[in-house]
């Protein structure tokens, strides 16, 4: 007997309809003899009217509310997904994140994991029930104030569950078909993976594709949870996300994200300890930089630009302002009008020429790199805003990455 972790997103339990579809397909894995535990998002839009609700009532709300408001989603998608399993013949239970036994840290809105006692979870499977539980959500054990981890937690949720289950493998349903080359919306002939590595994967989910929340690909990796992401709509097979793929291809994949902005703090004088000084009050105010790049210029000065997701620009703002005049500096600029595009792949290790490739494919068309950030599997570039789409296009079409992976 398997133990099988299924996850399901908020397109997938939207309507009544879906929810019922979603029980059958929990019923005939859970019949076919395996352990089930089912994950599941609030109901499609819920999320974002709770929160346009909050900001109607007031535009800051404190955060252990918002936390109180947001988990009430998945709240009432576990208890309808229960109902429609038992109307299937088949026992099921609903537990929110704090009943599963899900430990997180303190921090409200972005929330993460520490521990996951799992003794309900495992008595109910013991007893023969689908245990069902509300994703993005968890509990402090010092406040026991309940906690959210931030957007996309549900699939956090899910691969921590497997992990503290062990599970055999922990199942993603969403409302595509899986991992593609690039964006479909974007590019036409955009093809879906058989597979990815963790590696690769962590680079696309950390350089802007949607399909599965940073933290759920470490989480798999960290404890060797093979990941399945897969349609919600269809029985037909998705990505396989795992630690050993076939041969790599050159380049997997092509990202992008249009979900950051361009700080840049002018004239900072060249001495050690002003870097410090300036992206020390960034991490204590919790603003994720990304991308830097420091210019140093003939006058003793340098500009530094980073990028930041554009939710925190207003933060970032401030205590730019602020450091810049602790540290002399001339001033501070803000681009929201960037985004980024990425290359990914494993091959590239092996395979000199990828960065010159992208680099002169991206200048014959027109496109100007404003900042670049490599790791060994990938190569990031800040471009305009209103040219990402063709960045994605053009060099999709430069590195074919379908015909690159095995399998296609």
């Amino acid at each position: 007997m398997s133990l099988i972790v299924q996850k399901y997103g908020g397109t997938s339990v939207a309507d009544a309809e879906r929810i019922r579809r979603v029980a059958a397909r929990v019923a005939t894995t859970r019949r076919a003899g395996n352990d089930v535990i089912v994950v599941v998002s609030a109901m499609g839009g819920t999320t974002d009217q709770l929160i346009d609700l909050a900001r109607q009532v007031s535009p800051s709300p404190p955060g252990r509310e918002m936390d109180m408001l947001l988990t009430a989603g998945e709240r009432i998608a576990m208890a309808l997904l229960a109902i429609a399993i038992h109307e299937e013949g088949v026992e099921a239970v609903s537990f929110t994140g704090s009943q599963a036994g899900i430990l997180t840290d303190s921090s409200h809105g972005q929330a993460k994991i520490q521990e996951i006692r799992s003794f309900r979870v495992q008595e109910s499977l013991k007893e023969g029930k689908v245990v069902i539980v509300a994703g993005f959500q968890g509990v402090d054990p010092e406040s026991k104030d309940v906690t959210t981890l931030g957007r996309g937690g549900s699939d956090a949720t899910a691969v921590a569950l497997a992990a503290a289950n062990h599970a055999d493998v922990c199942e993603i349903y969403t409302d595509v078909d899986g991992v593609f080359t690039a964006d479909p919306r974007i590019v036409a002939d955009a093809r879906k993976l058989d597979e990815v590595s963790f590696e690769e994967m962590l680079e696309l989910a950390a350089t802007g594709a949607k399909v599965l929340m940073l933290r759920s690909v470490e989480f798999g990796r960290n404890f060797n949870i093979p990941l399945h992401v897969r349609s919600s709509f269809h029985d037909g097979p998705g990505t396989w996300v795992k630690e050993t793929t076939m041969e790599q291809a050159i380049i997997s994949a092509i990202s992008h994200d249009t979900s950051e902005a361009k700080v840049t703090v002018r004239g900072v004088p060249d001495r050690p300890g002003v870097a410090a000084a300036l992206f020390e009050p960034l991490a204590a105010r919790e603003v994720n930089v990304d991308m830097i790049v420091q210019n140093v210029s003939e006058d003793g000065t340098t500009d530094i630009s980073f990028t930041v997701p554009t939710e925190h620009v207003p933060v970032a703002k401030e205590v730019t302002e602020k450091v810049i005049v602790e540290i002399e500096a001339a001033g501070v600029d803000v681009d929201e009008a960037v985004a980024r595009v990425s290359v990914v792949g494993a091959g590239m290790k092996s395979h000199p020429g990828v960065a010159a490739k992208m680099f002169r494919v991206l200048a014959s068309n027109g496109i100007n790199i404003e900042m670049i950030s490599t790791s060994s599997i990938r190569i990031s570039c800040v471009v305009a805003l209103d040219q990402i789409e063709e960045a994605v296009r053009v060099l999709h079409a430069a590195f074919e990455p379908p015909r690159m992976v095995g399998g296609l």
